[in-house]
């Protein structure tokens, strides 16, 4: 059994440069290194395993037309980023982000173990985070779980630094009540 190894810094390099003059085999190997981060922050962002799809696509669409233009001031990856919280914050805006209902488990009522009957089962903290408000969630997804700076998460959603500040305030405070609920 082989385990496969990251890609050097070389090796991505390469691929980018050969990438930037139509080398399709090249984008191939950015997508496969790239698509299931971009498509975990779509899906954080989006809470639905479709549109996150969707905006995964959209992302390496935009990429594979955007790549001539892509300067390197930034890694590949953090470029990469901003493009998807793009495409999530369109279809936010278009309004064709529809949240899907998670379908309810067969076992719902069925209690935890070590937890009484009549008590209510504990919220998994991903549920709390997509719980959030839209802007409080963005923000905790940018920067507590993808650790971008204030300056960075607020210049990919097109708001201010102190605006960011207080969506992350309060994205905690709104995580401490539901979780401690």
């Amino acid at each position: 059994m082989t385990v496969e190894s990251q890609p050097s810094a070389d090796e991505q390099n390469e691929w980018l440069a050969r990438a930037r003059l139509g080398d399709t085999r090249a984008f191939e190997r950015i997508y496969r290194e790239h698509s299931g981060k971009v498509y975990g922050l779509c899906l954080r962002l989006t809470r639905d395993p479709a549109t996150a799809e969707d905006c995964t696509q959209e992302t390496f669409i935009s990429a594979w037309r955007n790549l001539p233009g892509f300067e390197g001031r930034s890694a590949l990856g953090t470029w990469l980023h901003r493009i998807a919280v793009n495409a999530a914050l369109a279809r936010s805006r278009k309004g064709s982000l529809e949240i899907v209902p998670q379908p309810a488990g067969e076992d719902e009522d069925t209690p935890y173990e070590g937890q009484a009957a009549d008590e209510t089962p504990p919220m998994d903290l991903e549920a709390a985070v997509g719980s959030l408000p839209e802007g409080a969630r963005h923000v905790l997804v940018l920067y507590g779980i993808y650790g971008y700076t204030h300056e960075e998460a607020a210049g990919m959603l097109g708001i201010a630094v102190g605006t960011c500040k207080a969506q992350l305030h309060r994205a905690r405070r709104l995580l401490r009540e539901r979780l401690d609920a």
